[in-house]
C-alpha cells in the first residue's frame, strides 16, 4: 500500500488550473446547446419578477470598450443574483442602430461622398454596417458569460420598433408636446446637423475675446444728456465683451441688467457706459490710463431700455434691452446679443419681439444676408480674425486678448460646435416638466446623488430638439400641404405610416412616393387639396432609444411585464441621455416614469488615471484580456471595483486580479477537498447544536 493512501487527504475533481481560455467557451457552448437561459426562467413565478431593462449600446463598431463590458457584467451579476433568489428575471439585450456615427463611418468609404448616392442607397449601407457591428458586439457579450435572450434581442431599426416610435411621436404631437420652431440649437458645421445636449462634450480652447464699442444714436444720446449729464454733447458708447467675435455681424441688441448700476465716464473726449462693479476690471484689461478716466454719473440699467446704438459693421441699429441673464462675472455688464447664435440671447430677444437673425448655412459659411460682402462664403471659424480687423478699421475695437475657457465640441467629429438658429422640431418639455419632476422624486436613485443630477437638468429644461438633418434614422412623420402650407399630423396619417413601417421599415419613407405614404383618398384638412410633401428631417437617436420602454417592454409584456420596470443601469452620463429621454417620452404619453430604480456606474480609465487612448499606451480591450486570461478575470474586476465612481484597469491591475483569482480558486479547491466525505444525512449538525464559535463563524460569513 502506498503511504499516501494511509492518510486522510483532501479529494476533489476541481482542477488546480482554471484553463479558462479553453474551458469557458465549452461551458458557454453547453449553456447555448441546452437552452440554460430559457430553463432558468421557464418555471419561475412571473408574479414574483425582477426586470432590468437593457439600455442599448451603440452599433458604431463591432468591438466593445471595457466600459461597455463593465456595464454588461454588472447587469448579468444582478440578474443572476435575482434569479438565484427565486425571482423571474428575464434579460432582453438591445442595440441602438441609427444615427450620425454610423452614417459618418459609412460615408467615409463612399467614393464621391454622401451626395454621390441616393438616400435609399445610403440607408441600405448603414443597415449593413449596423448588422456587421451587431454580430461582433453580440459575440463579445456572449463571451463575457452574459446570459439572456440572444435569439430575440431588440434593435431600434426593427420595423415593429420604428412603427411604435412613430405612434409615440403622434401621441406627443396630438397632446401639443411637439412643435416646430426657429430657435438656436447646438449645430455641428462639420457634420452639418443639429445636436442634442447629450451629443455635446466640452474641451478647453484658447479664444480671442474682444471689447467693442457701439455708438448710441442721436435720440438716445440726447436722452442720456438731458437725463443724466446735461451740457455734455460728446458721443456716447456702450461697450460689450465677447469671446465669439464672429457673431458680431449677427448682433441685433445689447442686453443690460435692469437693476445694476452703470457708470458713465469720459475717456479722451468720448463718453462710455460700463457696469459700475466691472469698471476697474475693464480699465485694467483695456490698458487705459486711470488718470484719464473722468467719472460722470451713474444710472440703473432700466433707464437705458429701448435706446438704440449703431451697429459698427452694418447699416442698422441695435436695441438696448433688459435681461436678468446679465451678470457681473465677466465683461462689462452689457451683453452683445445675437438671438440666432445663443439660447439666452434668443429667450431675451423673444420678450422684445426681436427677429432671429442667423446668416450661416449648414456648413457654417456666411450667406448673403449677412450684408457684409467680404464675409459671404467664408466659414465662421475663419471669420474671427476678419471681424476683428473690420472692427479695428472702423474704430469700434477697444481691446482684444486671448483667453482659455471650456467650449462645446461635437461628440463624434470632435470639432467645435456653434449655436445656429434653424427651423427644428422640439419637444416642449416645459409643458409637462412639473410632472417629470414629481416622478423623479419617486424613483430610487443609486447613488442618491443621481436624483439631484437629473433633477437639475430637467428643472432647467424648456425644450428638446429632436430633429436631425441626416439620412440614417426614423423620419419625422410630418406632411406639408403644397397648396396652403398646412402642417399635417393626424391620427389617420400617423397610423398609416406606422402600419407601413411595421411591414417595410422606415426605408419606406424614402422608397415610396409621398402619396403612397398617406391614406387612400387623403385630402388636406384645411384646403381640401391633394398635393403634399414629406418632412426631410429624421428623429434624434435619443428619441429612438428613449421610447424602448414602449417599443420593447410594453410590446413584449408577456416576457417583460409592464412599466415601470424594476431597474435601469447605465453609465453616469445617461442622466442627460437615455435616462432622461426615457423619462420624458414616458411622462408625455403615460404620465409615469418608466423605471422604479436607476443605478449608475462611473467611467473606466487607464491605470494611470487618464482617459484610455492608444496614443497614450493605456488602452486595453476586453477581447485582449479574455484572450490572455479568460472572461472571469474581467468579471472579477467588475465585481471588485466600486462601480459608483470612475474606475481603472490596465495590464498591471489585470495581472494582480489573475493572482487573486488563482488564490480564490485554490482556496475553494482546498475547502471542497476537505468536505469530500461529508454526508449531509449523517454529518449535518443543526444550528442549535453548534458551538458558539461555529455560530460566530456563520455570522461572520453572512
Amino acid at each position: 500500500m502506498e503511504y499516501k493512501e494511509t492518510l486522510n487527504l483532501p479529494q476533489t475533481t476541481l482542477e488546480m488550473r482554471a484553463n479558462a481560455i479553453n474551458k469557458e467557451p465549452q461551458t458557454q457552448k453547453f449553456w447555448e446547446e441546452n437552452n440554460i437561459y430559457q430553463k432558468i426562467n421557464e418555471n419561475k413565478d412571473r408574479t414574483n419578477s425582477f426586470v432590468l431593462h437593457d439600455g442599448p449600446p451603440y452599433l458604431s463598431s463591432d468591438k466593445i470598450h471595457v466600459g461597455t463590458a463593465l456595464n454588461k457584467i454588472l447587469k448579468d451579476i444582478i440578474i443572476k443574483y435575482k434569479s438565484m433568489n427565486g425571482f423571474y428575471a428575464p434579460y432582453v439585450p438591445g442595440y441602438d442602430a441609427h444615427g450620425l456615427p454610423i452614417e459618418n463611418a459609412v460615408v467615409k468609404n463612399i467614393k464621391g461622398g454622401r451626395h454621390s448616392i441616393t438616400e435609399g442607397e445610403l440607408r441600405a449601407k448603414c443597415r449593413e454596417y449596423a448588422a456587421k457591428s451587431l454580430q461582433g458586439q453580440e459575440a463579445a457579450f456572449r463571451r463575457l458569460g452574459v446570459l439572456g435572450n440572444w435569439e430575440n434581442p431588440y434593435l431600434t431599426i426593427k420595423p415593429e420598433y420604428e412603427a411604435e416610435q412613430v405612434r409615440v411621436f403622434g401621441e406627443m404631437y396630438k397632446k401639443g408636446y411637439i412643435e416646430k420652431g426657429l430657435k438656436p440649437v447646438y449645430w455641428c458645421a462639420s457634420c452639418e446637423t443639429a445636436l442634442a445636449e447629450a451629443e455635446v462634450e466640452y474641451a478647453d480652447v484658447s479664444s480671442k475675446s474682444i471689447y467693442v464699442r457701439f455708438k448710441f444714436d442721436e435720440d438716445s444720446t440726447e436722452r442720456i444728456n438731458l437725463r443724466i449729464i446735461p451740457d455734455n454733447i460728446k458721443p456716447i458708447y456702450a461697450i460689450i465683451w465677447t469671446t465669439t467675435p464672429w457673431t458680431i455681424p449677427s448682433n441685433v441688441a445689447i442686453s443690460m441688467n435692469p437693476k445694476y448700476d452703470y457708470q458713465l465716464f469720459e475717456y479722451r473726449g468720448d463718453v462710455y457706459v460700463v457696469a459700475q462693479d466691472l469698471l476697474g476690471r475693464f480699465i485694467e484689461d483695456a490698458g487705459w490710463d486711470e488718470n484719464e478716466i473722468k467719472l460722470l454719473d451713474t444710472a440703473i440699467g432700466q433707464e437705458f431700455e429701448l435706446m438704440e446704438v449703431f451697429h459698427p459693421l452694418v447699416n442698422r441699429k441695435s436695441k438696448i434691452i433688459l435681461g436678468e441673464h446679465v451678470t457681473l462675472e465677466a465683461g462689462t455688464g452689457l451683453v452683445h446679443t445675437a438671438p440666432g447664435h445663443g439660447l439666452e440671447d434668443y429667450e431675451v430677444g423673444c420678450k422684445y419681439g426681436i427677429e432671429v437673425f442667423s446668416p450661416l448655412d449648414a456648413s457654417g459659411c456666411w450667406k448673403e444676408e449677412v450684408n457684409i460682402p467680404e464675409l459671404v462664403g467664408v466659414p465662421y471659424y475663419k471669420g474671427n480674425d476678419m471681424v476683428i480687423d473690420m472692427l479695428q478699421n472702423c474704430g469700434a475695437l477697444v481691446h482684444q486678448n486671448e483667453i482659455n475657457h471650456s467650449y462645446p465640441h461635437c461628440w463624434r467629429c470632435k470639432h467645435p460646435v456653434i449655436y445656429r438658429a434653424t427651423p427644428q422640431w422640439f419637444v416642449k418639455v416645459d409643458k409637462f416638466r412639473d410632472k417629470a419632476m414629481e416622478e423623479i422624486h419617486k424613483v430610487k436613485w443609486i447613488p442618491a446623488s443621481g436624483e439631484s443630477r437629473i433633477g437639475n437638468m430637467v428643472e432647467g429644461r424648456t425644450d428638446w430638439c429632436i430633429s436631425r438633418q441626416r439620412a440614417w434614422g426614423v423620419p419625422i412623420p410630418i406632411f406639408y400641404c403644397e397648396d396652403c402650407g398646412e402642417v399635417i399630423c393626424t391620427d389617420e396619417t400617423i397610423e398609416n405610416v406606422a402600419s407601413i413601417f411595421e411591414k417595410e421599415g422606415s426605408d419606406a419613407w424614402v422608397n415610396r412616393e409621398t402619396k403612397d405614404l398617406l391614406p387612400n383618398g387623403f385630402v388636406c384638412p384645411k384646403c381640401g387639396k391633394t398635393h403634399f410633401r414629406q418632412e426631410k428631417d429624421i428623429m434624434d437617436v435619443w428619441f429612438d432609444s428613449g421610447i424602448s420602454w414602449r417599443a420593447v417592454v410594453e410590446k413584449r409584456a408577456d416576457e417583460l411585464g409592464h412599466t415601470p420596470v424594476d431597474l435601469y443601469l447605465e453609465g453616469s452620463d445617461q442622466h442627460r441621455g437615455w435616462f432622461q429621454s426615457s423619462l420624458l417620452t414616458s411622462i408625455a404619453t403615460q404620465g409615469i416614469a418608466p423605471y422604479k430604480q436607476v443605478l449608475t456606474h462611473g467611467f473606466v480609465f487607464g491605470e494611470d488615471g487618464r482617459k484610455m487612448s492608444k496614443s497614450l499606451g493605456n488602452y486595453i480591450r476586453p477581447d485582449d484580456i479574455i484572450k490572455n486570461y479568460g472572461a472571469d478575470i474581467l468579471r472579477l474586476w467588475a465585481a471588485s471595483v466600486d462601480y459608483r465612481n470612475d474606475t481603472k484597469i490596465g495590464d498591471n491591475i489585470v495581472k494582480q486580479l489573475a493572482e487573486i483569482f488563482k488564490k480564490t480558486r485554490n482556496t475553494a479547491r482546498f475547502l471542497l477537498g476537505n468536505i469530500f466525505d461529508f454526508d449531509p444525512e449523517k454529518d449535518y449538525v443543526q444550528y442549535d447544536e453548534l458551538k458558539n464559535i461555529d455560530k460566530f463563524a456563520l455570522h461572520k460569513l453572512n
